[in-house]
């Protein structure tokens, strides 16, 4: 039996999937939002997490009597991440590939937007003001990517692409690595911040990771530095960015991900000028949510087939290794 976590307009869009609709021809499928969490969960095989953003699992954990394997429609896990379903012998896997590339164009395109200065643009083009300006070249600036899983390397190449010169943050040190060239240990990321004019963050959140980005890092950062943050916005400390970027430490940041969503409505972060805000869509191309789908029902398949599933986290890592 498969059970589907899911918000109530998001039920009736997946009945009406073919994909889930060919599962539901082999398999008793019970879609529930996060009050029938629990009940739903009571004999299930499998749990299909539709709404990634929920929180809802660990609190219903208590009724898995039969789980044996949990999909999160996302690539970042944190949401089913903890002691009771790291401790288990549930299969974890996430939708990690979906979002590699459109990720990636979302990073290039506010590095033009900072580098052409295009926010600026129309700020006057509204004001009906013709000023001209002289802007930055983005051909041989440096950014520092911290997060080297299959987002990283997309961004990576991306940037790349354009002239950009391009090293990755991770776990451990390494050189010679096929789209970051040199890659820096995460846990001395201060070390190495200074010479980088982009930094991205993409990396997954783990208790290592965790305000990961805080006053010591960006007080390390060059003046002229930007931050994006397209990973998880518990990756950064937001009083000391909001300090880092109203104090002049650092240039400017693009926020697409934040540590409380939404975004609250008195956040100075609204109303910088050196800010630009959008509310967690880097990733969300044209038909995303039919690809998240095809995504499990694909992995569905291997399931009754016995097939080896794809994406499987390493619950104790928090993500899915890397073979590189």
């Amino acid at each position: 039996m498969l059970a589907v976590l899911c918000g109530e307009d998001q039920a009736r869009d997946l009945t009406e999937s073919p994909a889930m609709q060919r599962i539901a021809s082999t398999a008793v499928v019970r879609y529930t939002g996060e009050a029938g969490l629990a009940d739903a969960l009571r004999g299930a095989d499998v749990l299909f997490v539709h709404d990634f953003l929920s929180r809802a699992v660990p609190e219903a954990w208590h009724a898995a009597d039969r789980l044996r394997w949990l999909h999160i429609a996302s690539a970042g896990v944190d949401p089913v991440m903890f002691p009771g379903m790291r401790d288990s012998d549930v299969v974890l896997t996430n939708s990690r590939g979906v979002f590699d590339d459109s990720i990636a164009e979302y990073v290039l395109g506010v590095i033009l937007t900072f580098a052409k200065d295009l926010h600026g643009s129309l700020d006057l083009q509204r004001q009906s003001r013709w000023k001209h300006r002289e802007t930055e070249r983005i051909a041989g600036r440096s950014a520092l990517v911290v997060g080297t899983g299959p987002i990283g390397r997309a961004i990576a190449r991306m940037l790349r692409a354009v002239g950009m010169s391009v090293s990755g943050a991770g776990r451990r040190a390494r050189s010679g690595d096929p789209d970051f060239g040199d890659v820096h240990a995460s846990d001395r990321l201060v070390e190495h911040l200074p010479a980088f004019d982009y930094v991205v963050a993409v990396a997954p959140l783990t208790e290592e990771t965790k305000g990961l980005f805080d006053a010591a890092a960006f007080a390390a950062m060059k003046p002229t530095a930007r931050f994006v943050n397209v990973g998880r916005g518990e990756l950064v400390v937001t009083g000391d960015l909001v300090e880092a970027l109203r104090t002049g430490r650092i240039a400017g940041a693009a926020l697409d991900v934040f540590d409380t969503e939404p975004l609250p409505i008195d956040s100075p972060l609204w109303t910088m000028r050196n800010v630009l805000v959008s509310p967690h869509m880097s990733g969300d191309f044209i038909g995303w949510r039919d690809t998240l789908v095809e995504v499990f029902a694909d992995n569905f398949h291997r399931w009754q087939t016995g097939a080896p599933l794809r994406n499987v986290v390493d619950k104790q890592l928090g993500y899915v290794p890397s073979d590189r």
